[in-house]
């Protein structure tokens, strides 16, 4: 009788309860990843759990990498990053998450003046094309920000959109998304309530973000699932 296989280790560093793993959750599921969920301020970070891990996912959130002194908390979860990263273990950051990645790699994060919210298409570099976003092109993704990320030094930048030239980077297993794939459409309401303030603030209608949900989720979360799988087996290799 052979004996059972390890299971692979997946750690995910949540920062508000409705930006979770969404799709991602049932495909580690299903890949065998026994997943820990660290909601951040909360958990402790230890980063020599999370630099063993197999896997990082570090989700978004509505602070900046940069509130270190509103949000002290930020302090050990850098460290946490900055360890993984030294450790070269598979990384994938979403918005939030994507610009700590950028920050503990020597890139400026910064506010933008604007915000970028809701449905919008997305156009991939010439790397991006050659890489696992491949399928994204020109699709509409959701995104949810207002600060954005410098592409690291050595990094390659995957993705634009009008106003934010930086929406995507890779470098080894890393991979900085500050879109949100991972995103379920059938729960975007969590969303649409708990980002109620900042929806109106910019007068920002949510009845176009829950149409364009209903009406672009379900292509999307096909195509998203398709760049998760691809991006996991070449990391997983």
């Amino acid at each position: 009788m052979s004996a059972s296989r390890t299971p692979r280790t997946a750690v995910a560093v949540r920062h508000v309860p409705f930006e979770d793993l969404g799709i991602l959750a049932p495909l580690l599921t299903e890949r065998g990843y026994e997943t820990t969920l660290l909601d951040a301020g909360i958990d402790e970070l230890d980063a020599d759990a999370v630099a063993g891990a197999d896997l990082l996912i570090v989700l978004g959130g509505p602070i900046g990498v940069y509130d270190d002194d509103r949000y002290p908390f930020l302090r050990s979860s850098k460290a946490a990053v900055a360890a993984r990263l030294d450790s070269g273990g598979a990384t994938l950051g979403v918005c939030l998450g994507a610009q700590l990645l950028a920050e503990s790699l020597g890139a400026a994060v910064r506010p933008t003046g604007a915000v970028e919210i809701g449905f919008g298409p997305l156009t991939l570099t010439p790397e991006g094309r050659e890489s696992v976003l491949a399928p994204l092109d020109g699709e509409p993704v959701l995104h949810w920000h207002g600060d954005e990320f410098a592409i690291p030094a050595g990094a390659q930048s995957l993705a634009h959109t009008p106003g934010f030239p930086h929406q995507a980077f890779a470098v080894g297993r890393t991979l900085g998304l500050q879109f949100h794939l991972e995103a379920d459409h059938r729960v975007i309401e969590r969303w649409l309530i708990g980002h109620a303030h900042e929806l109106h603030h910019h007068d920002i209608d949510p009845r176009v973000i829950r149409e364009q949900a209903r009406a672009l989720g379900p292509r999307l979360e096909t195509l998203a699932t398709r760049v998760l799988t691809d991006w996991l087996d070449a990391v997983e290799a």
